[in-house]
Order: structure tokens, then C-alpha cells, then sequence
């Protein structure tokens, strides 16, 4: 008897016919050692930063680490502080979000669209995916000054840089995740009389799905990366502008500030986008499910 068909989950009817009897897990001998990972704890995830922020604070404490190099983790507190009496930080904070947001948006709107095209049509593979690589090997930093010419130095052009960096990790991932689907999987579709719109969305989107929220997880990343370099371009507002404003008067306690809220940021966005992929792929079980 052939192994059972990879993901059958996909089509739960079938599953219940074919495979009545079989224990979704296999049981483990008494005495056997495990070889996978134990229950993931809730905050677990938390304790890198926290270890950073002790070390840090410590190093500051002992003098080990002058404070006119990195200052302490206290300063930046009481700067931040400052900065919310004033009304600045949440001001520049809501202009940052709105940006990386949009890029966001686009980039990843953009990313599966042309992904689809590409991977479910030979035509638009060959088309489609030599342009990206092309892309792939062109440094965002090396379009900044075209991007300047095309769309001036307002939001548009921020945007759409934001939006072309987030593009690239969308793509890719999406495009081999497709790419990856089982063919057993397709020859089950095409005996079962699936159309092309059934096809997709009941073999071609779940198939697409972690490749997707994976390249999702470096495209939030990609976002707040194109940020900062976007806000230092002319800009009037953002957490860039704040953190550039600030060196030009030597204000590290500022500067630190902005780039710990950058460092937030990008440990939320992805911690989001975690709780996402973990609740749309509840029934795949992996290493660390």
C-alpha cells in the first residue's frame, strides 16, 4: 500500500473515507527518547531580548560600557519619557506606521499576484521570474536616486521604495512554495473534477500558504529596514527624521530611542505575523508545533 497522500488534510471528505483507522500521531514506546522539541512556552520567544537588556544594563552598571559610546538603558527611558510629554514620539511614531504600512500593503499585494501568475503558468514564470532575479541582484540603495527622479522626494517615493523592498521576500517565497506543490496532490485534484478556481483555492492557496506567511515574516522585516533608510531622504516627520534631527545636535539619548522603537517594531510585526502563521497552519504539525 502507497504512503498516504501528503496533505490530504486538504480535502477533509476524503480523508475520513480513505484513512478511518490511522492515529494522526504514531505512539511513542516507553523508554524511547524524544528526539523533538518540548511544549514551546507562550513568552518564550521574549528571552533573547531580555538577556540583551540585562547584559546591557549591566555593562552600563560596571562601567564596562561608557555611556558617551552606547548610553544605558535608563537614559533612553527617561528620553522616551520626554519625548511622549512632548507629543514628538507619537507624532513621528504614527508617521512611520502609516508608511511602512502602505509599503507593506502594496509590496505584498504586488508579491502574490505576480507569484500566482508565475507559478501556476509556465508563460509567466519565464516572463515574470527573470525580472525578479534581475531585481534581486540591483541594491534598493542603487534605485533610491532613480526613484527620486520618477517620484520626486514625498511620500510617494518612500512608499514605493518601502513597497519594492517588501516585494522581493513576498515573491520569492510564494513563488517556490507553488512551485512546491506535490503533484500527487494535482492528479488528485484532476480526478476529482476540481476546476481551475476550485483548484486554487483548495490545493493551490493551502499549499502556498506557510511559503506565503513565511515571506510575510520577512517582508514586515524588509518594511521597517526601507524605513529608515526612506527617512533619512528629506524627510519632515518619521522616526528617521527624529533619530537624523538628533544627531545633528548630538543627542544620542534620542537617537537611542528611535532606534530602540525600530528594534520593537520589527520584534512585534514579526511576533504578529508568528501568531498568524501558527493559527491559519493549525493543522500542519511541524518540529516546533
Amino acid at each position: 500500500m502507497n504512503a498516504p497522500f501528503p496533505n490530504i488534510a486538504t480535502f477533509p471528505a476524503i480523508a475520513e473515507v480513505l484513512l478511518p483507522n490511522i492515529a494522526t500521531e504514531a505512539p511513542v514506546r516507553r523508554g524511547t527518547r524524544r528526539l523533538g522539541l518540548d511544549t514551546p512556552l507562550a513568552w518564550g520567544w521574549v528571552l533573547g531580548p531580555a538577556l540583551l537588556l540585562v547584559y546591557w544594563s549591566v555593562f552600563s552598571l560596571t562601567g564596562f560600557l561608557d555611556t558617551r559610546i552606547l548610553p544605558a538603558p535608563w537614559t533612553a527611558v527617561t528620553a522616551g519619557i520626554e519625548l511622549i510629554r512632548d507629543g514628538r514620539l507619537q507624532e513621528n511614531l504614527a508617521v512611520s506606521a502609516w508608511r511602512a504600512a502602505q509599503g507593506l500593503a502594496f509590496g505584498t499585494l504586488a508579491g502574490v499576484l505576480l507569484a500566482l501568475i508565475s507559478g501556476l503558468s509556465l508563460l509567466g514564470g519565464y516572463v515574470i521570474d527573470g525580472l525578479v532575479q534581475l531585481k534581486r541582484g540591483i541594491p534598493v540603495l542603487a534605485l533610491i536616486p532613480f526613484m527620486i527622479l520618477w517620484f520626486g522626494v514625498g511620500e510617494a517615493m518612500k512608499v514605493t521604495v518601502i513597497a519594492v523592498t517588501v516585494f522581493a521576500p513576498i515573491y520569492i517565497h510564494t513563488h517556490s512554495a507553488l512551485r512546491a506543490i506535490d503533484i500527487k496532490q494535482v492528479e488528485l485534484a484532476e480526478t476529482l473534477g476540481l476546476g481551475r478556481f476550485a483548484f486554487i483555492r483548495h490545493v493551490v492557496l493551502p499549499g502556498a500558504l506557510p511559503g506565503m506567511l513565511l515571506g510575510l515574516r520577512f517582508g514586515v522585516t524588509a518594511a521597517w529596514l526601507a524605513l529608515v533608510v526612506v527617512e533619512q531622504l528629506n524627510a519632515t516627520s518619521g522616526i528617521g527624521y527624529m533619530i537624523t534631527l538628533a544627531r545633528n545636535y548630538a543627542q544620542t539619548d534620542v537617537m537611542l530611542v528611535g532606534l530602540v522603537i525600530y528594534a520593537v517594531l520589527g520584534l512585534g510585526s514579526d511576533a504578529v505575523v508568528r501568531v498568524v502563521q501558527r493559527r491559519a497552519l493549525v493543522w500542519r504539525r511541524t518540529l516546533g508545533a
